[in-house]
């Protein structure tokens, strides 16, 4: 009988089914033959770039050449005979900023005054004026963190807000008023080291500065720029 039969087969050939070379063997057939793929295209049509494509990226290209003229770089120098953005900037006058003499804020008006001066003119002089800038600035200093076991600060913050006017020097009028600010941040690297606090404090301080000086030149660049 069939059942008979199918008994009497050795058990070798049905292991044979589950066994590990059978399974390598169709492995190493998969990768011998690998499955065949469309091809890529870059169209759905398989026709690579169609004119509706084409057209698109000619347009673009128009665009970009007719645009191409209109950028001018803030910086650069007139052909016309105009002056330039760096000429304008030169010839702003810093006028002295008025602190009291030996105290923090005075140190602190020196060095934004002294960083602008690089920054406008690239040296300690300008051109002959055509506007003053006068600069009026407030300092605040405040406590981030705590130490849990001393209730010390561990971590302050100090501040700048300034105030700004740009004067015309033919008419005396105000073109320009406006305001900034700059947040600095520094750790006390423990309560018995002064000295580590006060020069970690004087570094919050310098650069604040520098952070108020980079923006009021940023909005004098803007405003003779652009003129607004």
């Amino acid at each position: 009988m069939w059942w008979g039969r199918l008994s009497a087969r050795p058990a070798r050939s049905w292991l044979g089914v589950f066994s590990s070379e059978a399974d390598t063997g169709s492995r190493q057939e998969n990768v011998s033959k690998p499955e065949s793929g469309a091809p890529f295209r870059f169209c759905r049509n398989g026709n690579g770039f169609g004119p509706r494509l084409a057209a698109r990226l000619s347009l673009i290209a128009v665009l970009a050449a007719l645009t191409a003229g209109c950028f001018h770089p803030m910086y650069a120098e007139h052909t016309d005979g105009s002056p330039a953005l760096r000429d304008k900037l030169m010839g702003v006058e810093l006028l002295p900023i008025d602190k009291p003499n030996a105290s923090r804020d005075a140190r602190i008006g020196v060095e934004i005054r002294n960083a602008l001066a690089f920054k406008l003119y690239g040296g300690a002089t300008g051109a002959p004026p055509t506007h003053q800038l006068r600069i009026r600035f407030s300092t605040t200093r405040s406590s981030l963190m705590l130490d849990p076991n001393t209730a010390l600060p561990s971590n302050e913050s100090y501040g700048i807000d300034a105030s700004y006017q740009l004067i015309e020097v033919a008419t005396g009028k105000t073109v320009l008023n406006a305001n900034t600010f700059a947040r600095t941040s520094y750790d006390i690297p423990g309560q018995f080291q002064r000295f580590a606090r006060s020069r970690a404090y004087r570094d919050a301080e310098d650069r604040a500065a520098q952070q108020i000086a980079d923006n009021i030149n940023t909005r004098l660049a803007s405003f003779f720029y652009s003129g607004m």
